[in-house]
């Protein structure tokens, strides 16, 4: 069986290597011209638990179809599955990685895709694991329908501008389905986000959009569907927040834009910190959460208008399809757990009801100024984002 890395020294520029079905375990490969690198069925890449397994180090390379694993845990080197780095035009697609360190790792790329690819971690501490799919300092990077499971975070942006992330599942990483930084321009649709540590983290970034993504079962005592932290005019909109601890938090993020999104059955259904401001909150439906809002203020200076709320107690006598009196969704009960934590061990309790109460007939306590002056009164069809 001829070696792998033999094939990739004799082929020619814009020519291709066909990788027989086979196990394969050979020093780190490394493609420094122009081919594409493609698998046959049963053709595996093993790493032997000691080194990163490809590396791509020249542009217009393609890799495709193989199945890479084992590059083994390290503390000291980043090991990966397939490694680009200093490239232009490489396509990564429909590769299975397995147990891997990091499993595709990008560094100072552009114009580069990584598509539909199957990318299996450990599942073990964050500590000994690494990302999925890493990229940093890059440009025009799209990451496409690609299933990640089990890394420290699935997918990692640092220093990215102008990417793409569309149709991807990310699910059970140890610390964030998704985890971007210092990343300006980027557009993230149609992912799904389930049962990691915790959801999605943005942060020191500016402009980006989320749209029509699905935020699920991110559940622990610290965690969230969508963190959003100093991140400035940005648009959330048509995403599903399902069953999250805290479906989307906001500290120190300015004139985003939350609209269109479905709140259902979190904890906290949206959490604002009093440094969030000019933000607006429409067209959002809010149901089955234990609190709606929650803020560590009594200001506001963020907008809501035109939301759905299930907790809503108004009438519309005009019939125009808004309540006549606004809606203030911040429960007196969210306040009190705001300061004392252990006393959510009430949130079910009479105490909890006559609480809401008291703050319906005599409001005193709860922000003033956190009001929905247009509340829905019928729950809309769920909203899909308008591109």
């Amino acid at each position: 069986m001829q070696r792998v890395g033999d094939a990739l020294r004799l082929a020619a520029a814009g020519g291709r290597v066909l990788v027989k079905p086979g196990l394969y375990l050979e020093p780190t490969l490394r493609i420094e011209r122009p081919v594409t690198l493609e698998g046959e069925p049963g053709a595996i890449l093993d790493g032997g638990g000691t080194h990163t397994i490809l590396e791509i180090a020249a542009d217009d390379v393609t890799v495709r179809g193989l199945t890479l694993r084992n590059t083994g845990p390290s503390q000291s080197e980043e090991r990966a599955g397939i490694r680009a780095a200093g490239v232009r035009n490489c396509r990564i697609e429909s590769n299975h990685l397995d147990q891997t360190l990091f499993a595709i790792y990008l560094a100072d790329v552009q114009d580069c895709l990584v598509r539909a690819n199957i990318v299996r971690g450990p599942e073990s501490a964050q500590m000994v694991s690494g990302n999925g799919i890493h990229v940093w300092s890059s440009r025009q990077v799209q990451v496409l329908d690609n299933d990640v499971r089990g890394h420290r975070d699935g997918i990692y942006f640092e220093f990215v501008s102008d990417g793409h992330v569309v149709g991807n599942r990310s699910e059970r990483s140890a610390r964030y389905g998704m985890h971007f930084m210092f990343s300006n321009d980027c557009r993230y649709e149609r992912n799904l986000y389930l049962q990691n540590n915790n959801g999605v983290a943005v942060m020191y970034s500016k402009r980006a959009e989320f749209i029509d993504n699905r935020f699920e079962r991110n559940w622990g005592s610290a965690a969230y569907g969508l963190l959003l932290k100093d991140i400035n005019d940005s648009r959330i909109e048509g995403n599903q927040f399902v069953s999250n601890s805290v479906g989307l938090y906001l500290e120190d993020a300015n004139r985003n834009r939350v609209i269109g999104n479905t709140f259902q059955g979190n904890g906290w259904a949206l959490k604002s910190l009093a440094n969030a401001l000019d933000n607006v909150y429409e067209h959002n439906i809010f149901e089955g959460n234990a609190f709606d809002v929650g803020t560590n203020s009594r200001s506001n200076v963020s907008f809501f208008r035109e939301n759905y709320w299930d907790r809503y107690r108004g009438y519309d006598l005009d019939r125009d399809g808004f309540g006549d009196v606004p809606h203030a969704p911040v429960r007196l009960f969210a306040l009190v757990v705001e300061r004392a934590p252990a006393t959510l061990i009430l949130l079910r309790s009479l105490l909890v009801d006559l609480l809401d109460l008291a703050e319906r007939v005599i409001p005193s306590l709860t922000p003033e100024t956190l009001l929905d002056d247009r509340p829905l009164m019928k729950r809309p069809e769920r909203q899909v984002s308008r591109g």
